[in-house]
C-alpha cells in the first residue's frame, strides 16, 4: 500500500448565487482520522468532491504526495476511495453479488479478492448476510456495505461524505470502530460529519461553516483556543454573532476566536 497526503491551497467554489467554498486550505495526513465538521450547507461535501477530482474548484487547486513525494492526480488516483452520502447501491443485489460486481470492476485476481473480501465480511459482521438484499438492510448493515465495496481495492486514502447519518447508535460505535482499524493501517481516512459529538473521535477536526474554514487541528486544542466545552458551543456562538446591517445584509464575525487566526483561517464579510 503507497501512503498518500493530501493538501487543499485556497480552494473557491460557487455554486449558483451561494459561495460554497471559500479559500479553504487544509493538510490531511496519511495515517490520521481528520474530521471536516460543520452544519448542514457549511460546504462539506463539495471540498469532498474537490479532494477526490469530481468537481473542479473556480479557484484553488489539491497537492498530493505519495510516499512524500509529490504526485499527479492520475497518479493517485487508483488508490483513492469516495463514500458519498447517497450511495449507489444496487437493492436487488445480494451482499455477496455487491463483492463480485466490485470485484470485477476493480480487476481483481482471485488471489487478491478472496482473502480482501473475507477479511472485509468478517470485520464489518456482514459474513452472515452474504445471501440478503441491499435493500433488505437495516441503515447500519447498509452504510457497512457500501464502505466495504469501497475497501476491497485496499485504498490508500478513505474519504466518506456524513457515513453515520441516519445509523443506530450501536452501527454507528461499529463504523468508528472501522475507521479506527483503517487508520491504524496508516490510511488516510476524512469523514464529513455534522454531528458534533463524533468531532472528538477524529485524529484532527477542521471545522467548515459558510466555506470557510474556522479552525483546524487536535480537538482538544481547537477547544481549549476557542474557549469552548464542547464543538457545538463553536458554531452557536458563531450564529449568534452574526451582526444584521440596516439594510438587511448579514456580517459574519469569527465565532471561534483565537481558534481560527491559529488554524490559518479568516473571517468574511457579507
Amino acid at each position: 500500500m503507497s501512503l498518500l497526503g493530501m493538501k487543499a491551497r485556497g480552494l473557491r467554489k460557487r455554486l449558483g448565487p451561494n459561495q460554497a467554498l471559500a479559500g479553504v486550505s487544509l493538510d490531511f495526513s496519511a495515517g490520521l482520522l481528520h474530521g471536516i465538521i460543520g452544519p448542514d450547507g457549511a460546504g462539506k461535501t463539495t471540498l469532498l468532491r474537490a479532494l477526490v477530482g469530481l468537481l473542479r474548484p473556480d479557484q484553488g487547486e489539491v497537492l498530493y504526495a505519495q510516499e512524500g513525494r509529490p504526485a499527479d492526480f492520475s497518479a493517485v488516483r487508483p488508490f483513492l476511495a469516495y463514500m458519498p452520502q447517497q450511495q449507489s447501491l444496487y437493492p436487488d443485489l445480494s451482499v455477496a453479488e455487491h463483492m463480485e460486481f466490485f470485484r470485477d470492476l476493480y480487476r481483481l485476481p482471485a488471489s487478491v479478492y478472496r482473502p480482501r473480501a473475507e477479511e472485509l465480511l468478517r470485520i464489518t459482521r456482514l459474513d452472515k448476510f452474504g445471501d440478503r438484499r441491499a435493500g433488505q438492510l437495516s441503515g447500519g448493515m447498509y452504510k457497512k456495505l457500501g464502505l466495504m465495496c469501497a475497501l476491497l481495492q485496499s485504498p490508500s486514502v478513505v474519504i466518506l461524505d456524513e457515513p453515520t447519518n441516519g445509523v443506530d447508535p450501536i452501527s454507528r460505535r461499529e463504523f468508528w470502530d472501522l475507521l479506527y482499524r483503517l487508520s491504524d493501517q496508516k490510511i488516510l481516512v476524512i469523514i464529513a460529519t455534522a454531528y458534533m459529538d463524533e468531532a472528538e473521535r477524529c485524529s484532527r477536526v477542521h471545522l467548515l461553516d459558510s466555506g470557510e474554514v474556522l479552525a483546524s487541528g487536535e480537538p482538544r486544542a481547537v477547544l481549549q483556543e476557542a474557549g469552548a466545552d464542547r464543538f457545538d458551543d463553536i458554531f452557536i456562538r458563531r450564529a449568534v454573532r452574526k451582526d444584521v446591517r440596516p439594510d438587511g445584509a448579514c456580517g459574519t464575525s469569527n465565532a471561534a476566536g483565537g481558534a481560527a487566526d491559529a488554524a490559518g483561517g479568516e473571517g468574511t464579510h457579507a
